[in-house]
């Protein structure tokens, strides 16, 4: 991100009679809540990862998003770089709509004891560190046992999420505003352990039996260790990001095509 293209920001919230202030990714956690006071709107200028930055910090405080796609893939994102300064035009006219998309809390015990929590838009990842080549997990979901799997680690994502990782791990999409969870298997020892897709409202918890493994949320930099018994607990976070839409409902099946290339024929039509 070059700071002309951040200057060009701040010269167009000017030009509608906008305060704007600029968040880093990496800023903490007082500075953050400081400086989103009184804030209508988050303009996320990079990729999908900035994106999601700019999701953990806008949900809790009911603040809407806006993606500017200034990186490579931009599925997450709504308008490319060269339209940002139409969608700033259009949201301050309020021609747009809202799509909401469900957080994920994720929580990392130890004993009955709360070690780490996070919110993701994506997903969390228990998979293997380097100790270990193959783990052993419990799965259970709102208080009973669904079994137990021998993986290179699991995905619990969220709809959102169903395109990222997930998806890359064998898992099914679903479409973006369902509030479903969905447990990924990565490379299971067997054939029959294959994802599934759980209700709204499920609480997924992973326990480590067999370790250690390492555990990320949206793929935020170096994993946390999960040690033998540790409990992965993950659930919908109680309030959902809301994102700003120029384009209709039904573009997301575009978009799988565009960005994703789904649907499209391997060999060309003649």
């Amino acid at each position: 991100m070059e700071q002309h293209e951040v200057d060009s920001v701040f010269r167009a919230m000017r030009a509608r009679q906008a305060d704007a202030v600029e968040l880093k990714r990496d800023a903490k956690a007082e500075m953050v809540a400081e400086l989103l006071k009184e804030t209508d709107l988050i303009l996320t200028l990079g990729g999908d990862g900035t994106f999601l930055a700019g999701a953990r910090v806008a949900a809790p405080r009911d603040i809407a998003v806006l993606g500017v796609n200034h990186g490579h893939l931009g599925f997450l994102t709504e308008i490319e770089a060269e339209e940002m300064d139409v969608g700033l035009g259009r949201f301050f006219d309020g021609s747009y709509r809202i799509e909401e998309r469900t957080m994920l809390e994720v929580t990392q015990s130890r004993k009955g004891r709360t070690l780490i929590q996070e919110i993701g838009l994506n997903e969390v990842v228990v998979d293997h560190s380097g100790e270990t080549n193959i783990l052993r997990l419990e799965i259970d979901v709102g208080g009973q046992r669904v079994g137990v799997i021998d993986a290179d680690g699991a995905i619990v994502a969220t709809a959102s999420g169903s395109t990222a990782y997930a998806l890359a791990s064998g898992g099914p999409i679903l479409e973006p505003t369902l509030e479903d969870l969905v447990l990924v298997p990565m490379s299971p020892f067997a054939l029959t352990v294959r994802p599934i897709v759980f209700a709204p409202g499920q609480e997924i918890s992973v326990t480590v039996v067999r370790g250690p493994g390492e555990m990320r949320v949206d793929g935020q930099g170096r994993g946390q260790v999960v040690a033998i018994g540790d409990v992965v607990s993950c659930r919908s976070h109680a309030k959902r990001l809301k994102v700003i839409r120029f384009s209709p409902p039904e573009s997301f099946y575009q978009r799988l095509a565009d960005k994703l290339g789904w649907g499209r024929p391997l060999v060309p039509k003649k």
